[in-house]
């Protein structure tokens, strides 16, 4: 059995992988720690950054300066879960990607390789709604997909 554990850095996809740790204890399964960097996101933030400045110039820099936040923030989240793995003696590896978040997902959830996919139920922003994430995926997700609250 392999599981797959959808990891944005938010507080939601850290109980996320503690469910998906406890789901592979008991079923001496392989957890996969999956991320995706999209780019797009660090842009957006470079260019609401400068444009309260107003100067839009700057925008390649702060979206290079956010890029490398963004992935030293979700390396760091990522290393505390896969230490914790070990501790629990979950065999566990990590897999991040860049691109559109929804097609990474997809692509490596439905590759036939899990039993499994857990995600949290809201993303980042933290709105009390579901996250639109799980609205585009949950439908197209093949393996039973477990939504942690």
């Amino acid at each position: 059995m392999k599981i797959l554990v959808l990891i944005d850095g938010s507080k939601w996809s850290q109980k996320a992988a503690l469910h998906g740790i406890a789901v592979a204890k008991k079923k001496n399964a392989k957890l996969v720690l999956f991320s995706v960097l999209d780019r797009r996101e660090a842009r957006a933030t470079a260019f609401n950054l400068v444009a309260r400045h107003g100067d839009i110039e700057k925008v390649r820099r702060f979206e290079d300066e956010v890029w490398n936040k963004m992935k030293r923030d979700l390396q760091d989240v990522i290393s505390e879960i896969l230490k914790f793995c070990h501790e629990e003696g979950v065999n566990c590896s990590i897999k991040i990607v860049e691109g559109i978040a929804k097609d990474k997902i997809l692509e490596e959830a439905n590759s036939g390789e899990y039993s499994l996919v857990v995600m949290g139920a809201y993303g980042k922003s933290g709105k009390t709604r579901i996250g639109s994430l799980l609205e585009e995926i949950a439908g197209n997700v093949k393996p039973p997909l477990l939504i942690v609250r």
